[in-house]
């Protein structure tokens, strides 16, 4: 990890200030959610103050992730009567998203939460933006250039890798498997997110002495998981575990198990979506365990932009201002606590 991922601040899956997703199926089409914000406690920040006006802007969703990012930033910032909210269409690319931002900064809000398509792409937008006097709070995708944005929210990408190496190496050593199969199912390989899972999760096998024999990339969607894992069962005609890294992709990953009749393997999902969850508890697939990337984070980018546009800290902290960064670790679901989870899935 870098120096400056090691001054990274790291709270839990609920961040401070977080709504919480609740119940909505997830599918390859983008399916309407159900938002829990945080409730609003008597003084302190929770109280109304001064009026600010937050810009939102991300990608259009494809997948139920998505949908849950912007279904929990309008919920939350409903939560506040002194909001007000103005989203703009991010289209299907970074351009789009950079032409509908130069929109949103001549409008001039006084706080931006922007989740970019691409954050190496968009970085030049928060530039803009921060220049124009807008402080930026980059969510999730993040930006290289640290002045781009006043605070960046986003969850702990090589820690998901970490986590999902971690339980499929204590379950094979607790099988006594020596020399494990492991199969790989990443989102989209072009995003650096994608690739710091990648990392932290050869990086930690290789730590065991194990390997990825195979590896898969899928888009986030049900039809791109389902192709992905087809082609992963046909490489490798034994498997021992397989990490599928999104939740989301992973019906489409089950509906390939069925239609092989794979089931020598565990699975590790991520990002923590309901059916997942309610999946790991019935415990009658391959899928053992998911590992958290919560679309509550957008709920959470909401409450801080509008303590930077009052110009306030987390009354938590000794601090005056709100973080520079905040990172939310990445926790392990298994059947053993998934009950205690399922009020976060999307």
């Amino acid at each position: 990890m870098t120096q400056h991922s090691r001054r990274r601040l790291l709270f839990g899956g609920a961040a401070v200030g977080a709504g919480v997703l609740l119940a909505g199926c997830t599918s390859n089409e983008a399916q309407p959610t159900e938002a829990q914000t945080k409730a609003a406690d008597s003084g302190g920040n929770s109280e109304p103050g001064q009026a600010v006006t937050i810009g939102f802007s991300a990608p259009a969703a494809d997948h139920g992730w998505l949908a849950a990012i912007t279904n929990n930033a309008k919920a939350q910032a409903d939560a506040y009567s002194d909001v007000t909210f103005n989203t703009v269409e991010a289209g299907a690319d970074a351009a789009a998203q950079r032409a509908a931002l130069s929109t949103l900064i001549a409008q001039k809000p006084n706080v931006i939460v922007m989740l970019p398509h691409d954050g190496k792409e968009l970085n030049a937008a928060g530039l803009e933006a921060m220049q124009a006097g807008i402080p930026v709070v980059n969510l999730d995708r993040a930006f290289p250039d640290a002045k781009a944005y006043r605070t960046q929210i986003l969850g702990d990408n090589y820690g998901m890798g970490v986590s999902a190496a971690n339980y499929i190496i204590e379950q094979m050593k607790a099988k006594g498997v020596s020399a494990p199969i492991i199969g790989e199912i990443p989102g989209i390989d072009a995003l650096e997110l994608t690739q710091e899972r990648s990392r932290g999760f050869s990086e930690t096998l290789a730590q065991a002495g194990f390997k990825v024999a195979n590896r898969r990339p899928a888009e986030f969607t049900a039809d791109s998981g389902q192709q992905a894992a087809t082609g992963l069962f046909q490489a490798l005609p034994k498997i021992d575990a397989i990490w599928n890294h999104d939740d989301d992709q992973g019906i489409g990953v089950m509906a390939a198990i069925n239609q092989a009749s794979r089931t020598e393997f565990i699975m590790v999902g991520g990002a923590g979506s309901k059916k997942a969850m309610e999946d790991i508890q019935a415990d009658n697939t391959p899928l053992k365990a998911t590992v958290t990337y919560s679309p509550s984070m957008a709920s959470s980018a909401i409450s801080l932009a509008r303590l930077i546009g009052q110009n306030k800290g987390m009354s938590d902290l000794v601090e005056l201002q709100v973080p520079k960064t905040i990172v939310l670790a990445s926790e392990t679901i298994t059947k053993e606590n998934a009950s205690n989870y399922l009020k976060l899935g999307f």
